[in-house]
């Protein structure tokens, strides 16, 4: 008999998640059938659409989320006992899935191919969903030419630091938008050419600075103000990829979201392109964006850095730090 923990949804967020959100319970899981296999949890993810998603929860739903975990047991001949698989399993310890579910499916389990040498909590970032976010929505969305100048918000995430760099790689000048100096340094010492910390400098004044020749493409990771004025800065004809609004994602119901200046006039004077993308479109060419980042990573062009909670009991403390902006990468939980 295999018990496993897994935390489920009990009341409505409202603001900042806490305890009377969610709860620990335990599930008696049965025997393997024919075809099916189990894992057992060894790194969670925590990310922000976990707080954004939020609309989409009934009480007692299992929360939902991407973990690295081993197979113990296994009647399966796709997945054999003793491999590492990523896959959408939820904040739980233990999972059954069938080996019939595609990795073609969103979230859709697939065994690991990364080098011995990089810890498996890559494939929950920079080798995983955040790094091909990035990857896709750069080169795919933004499409940045050698001389241009990048901007990324949220850019010391797991996202937004993967995105400056691959910006850099392509010959471009990369501004970050982070919040706070260690975030800013942290991003300069992986090759951003300018980082403003919006919490202590005017954003108008110092992206003016840090753009002389304006903005040709914006990774969007935020929203609100922040993006209105950069939109304001952007030249003729800029590409603008929107990955995520984490400025808004604190709304009890997703609907109550921050006032910010309207952004058409900028889209109409510079004849902008905006588009919002889910990574999922690209899953097709999952492999693709993994295997390229690991050999920028083996090259030296890729740097990475990791926010790492410790034990099962964490999973709400990691999801609130990241929501705080607390993580410097990717954050996720070692079981």
């Amino acid at each position: 008999m295999v018990l496993a923990k897994k935390y489920i949804y009990v009341k409505p967020f409202d603001g900042m998640p806490t305890s009377e959100n969610v709860k620990i319970v335990e599930e008696e899981l049965p025997e393997l059938k024919d075809g099916e296999y189990l894992v057992e949890a060894v790194y969670l993810s925590v990310d922000p659409y976990m707080r954004a998603y939020a609309p989409n929860y009934k009480v007692g739903d299992t929360m939902i989320g991407t973990q690295v975990a081993k197979i113990i047991q296994s009647k399966s001949g796709k997945f054999p006992v003793g491999k590492y698989v990523v896959g959408g399993f939820g904040w739980r310890t233990y999972t059954i899935r069938k080996d019939s579910i595609s990795s073609t499916e969103w979230n859709g389990p697939y065994i690991i191919d990364i080098d011995e040498e990089l810890s498996l909590s890559l494939a929950l970032g920079i080798l995983g969903m955040p790094g091909n976010t990035a990857y896709f929505g750069l080169l795919e969305i933004c499409k940045p030419q050698p001389g241009e100048t990048v901007v990324v918000s949220g850019a010391a995430g797991a996202v937004g630091s993967v995105v400056g760099q691959i910006a850099k790689i392509k010959g471009c000048r990369v501004v970050g938008i982070a919040g706070s100096d260690e975030k800013s340094e942290w991003l300069k010492s992986i090759g951003f050419d300018a980082v403003i910390n919006y919490k202590t400098e005017d954003l108008r004044q110092a992206l003016a600075k840090a753009a002389p020749k304006r903005v040709d493409c914006y990774f969007d990771n935020v929203g609100g103000e922040t993006s209105s004025i950069v939109l304001q800065n952007m030249n003729k004809y800029g590409r603008i990829a929107v990955c995520g609004a984490i400025s808004g994602y604190l709304s009890k119901d997703m609907t109550q979201y921050p006032k910010a200046t309207i952004v058409q006039r900028p889209m109409i004077t510079f004849e902008l392109t905006m588009r919002g993308f889910y990574v999922n479109q690209f899953l097709d060419r999952w492999q693709e964006a993994i295997a390229q980042n690991q050999q920028w990573i083996k090259e030296g062009k890729l740097k990475y850095r990791e926010t790492v909670y410790e034990g099962f009991d964490n999973m709400l403390k990691g999801l609130v730090g990241v929501l705080k902006g607390e993580n410097i990468g990717k954050a996720i939980v070692k079981i």
